[in-house]
């Protein structure tokens, strides 16, 4: 789904790509999640690695890739036998819908084929097709971005109207029954929610890679530590720009952007008004901007008070991750009042 960015930590392998020792789930830990009436939770799980995600972390999981095919009416998978694995965790999480994502940062084709009718109907046709023949749930569409080529795609004027007759093709191809959702920049512009959110499910907001240092590329409110936008700042923008509450799905980077080796001249820090920590260097400038527990703890909490549809994340990656994910998963799907907001470990406190 993204541009090039920093990870905290390399991605931890917890099973060869060949193996099917997936973690049973005890069912007390199945009975205390609630995947019919919460939230949703969805993770991008990408085809290049080997991690095979714990089904019950999420709602939903959405394979990165699928791709515009090169004659522009069908689609081509990455690594299809690793999307194979990934539907064969609903084994263990019946609940658990899987979808195909199609598109990513530098998949192009999109204006090509969303251009005519015939090609779009082609396109969805295929889409539907690999939904039945892999036992899918449905298709995301993350073409980054229509009328742009900054990630050097081909682009029109008229990808905006023809993005919205995509959408219509698509949920006829597919049906009611089958999931229909988009990953938008986190301005929404490009699309005209007025009038294709008619035919979606759910809208992904990518509510990060909003910054470098010295700003925090997934900032909860503005600051000075904030560039164009923040995480409350994109909720509000797609919100005005016609997506409703209950198919807003709000995106947490599991990942930081910056300097990853802290050389000991750096300082951990909180800021109060953005609400996230990062690492300052000497002079106080922002250095590293991440994610940890009591941030992300405050970004569910704040998809709860605005009753949006869920969050997702990009994206499920390895054992360093677990925390964050977790604390995702007992915020939004657990039926009890267990999940409490966490503060932080002892870190400065600067603003």
């Amino acid at each position: 789904m993204n541009k090039i960015f920093l990870l905290v930590a390399l991605l931890i392998t917890t099973i060869q790509a060949d193996g099917q020792n997936v973690p049973k789930i005890e069912q007390s830990t199945a009975d205390s999640l609630n995947f019919s009436g919460g939230k949703v939770v969805t993770a991008y799980v990408t085809s290049w690695s080997e991690t095979i995600p714990d089904p019950m972390e999420m709602t939903h999981i959405n394979y990165a890739f699928g791709h515009v095919s090169p004659s522009f009416d069908g689609v081509v998978i990455d690594n299809v036998n690793r999307l194979k694995q990934i539907v064969a965790l609903k084994k263990q999480n019946p609940k658990l819908k899987v979808m195909l994502s199609v598109g990513g940062w530098r998949s192009g084709r999109f204006s090509e084929m969303a251009s005519s009718s015939v090609t779009r109907k082609r396109f969805a046709d295929s889409c539907c097709q690999i939904v039945k023949d892999l036992g899918l749930d449905g298709i995301d569409i993350d073409w980054e971005y229509p009328t742009q080529s900054t990630a050097q795609i081909s682009s029109s004027p008229d990808d905006t109207k023809n993005f919205t007759l995509l959408m219509h093709d698509l949920r006829s191809a597919l049906g009611e029954q089958l999931i229909l959702s988009c990953a938008t920049i986190a301005s929404a512009e490009y699309i005209d929610f007025k009038e294709c959110i008619q035919y979606l499910d759910m809208v992904n907001v990518m509510s990060y890679d909003m910054g470098d240092p010295p700003y925090h590329h997934s900032a909860l409110y503005p600051s000075e530590i904030t560039d164009w936008m923040t995480t409350s700042q994109a909720v509000e923008a797609h919100l005005s720009s016609g997506v409703p509450r209950e198919k807003l799905v709000m995106g947490i980077p599991l990942y930081g952007r910056g300097v990853t080796e802290n050389d000991g001249s750096m300082t951990e820090c909180w800021h109060s008004k953005s609400e996230v920590p990062f690492w300052a260097d000497k002079d106080g400038q922002l250095v590293y901007g991440y994610e940890n527990e009591r941030s992300v703890g405050i970004k569910c909490q704040y998809v709860i008070d605005h009753d949006l549809k869920g969050c997702m994340y990009w994206e499920y990656g390895g054992k360093e991750q677990e925390p964050l994910r977790h604390r995702i998963r007992t915020l939004l799907l657990k039926k009890s009042d267990e999940g409490k907001l966490v503060q932080s470990p002892e870190i400065h406190q600067r603003y």
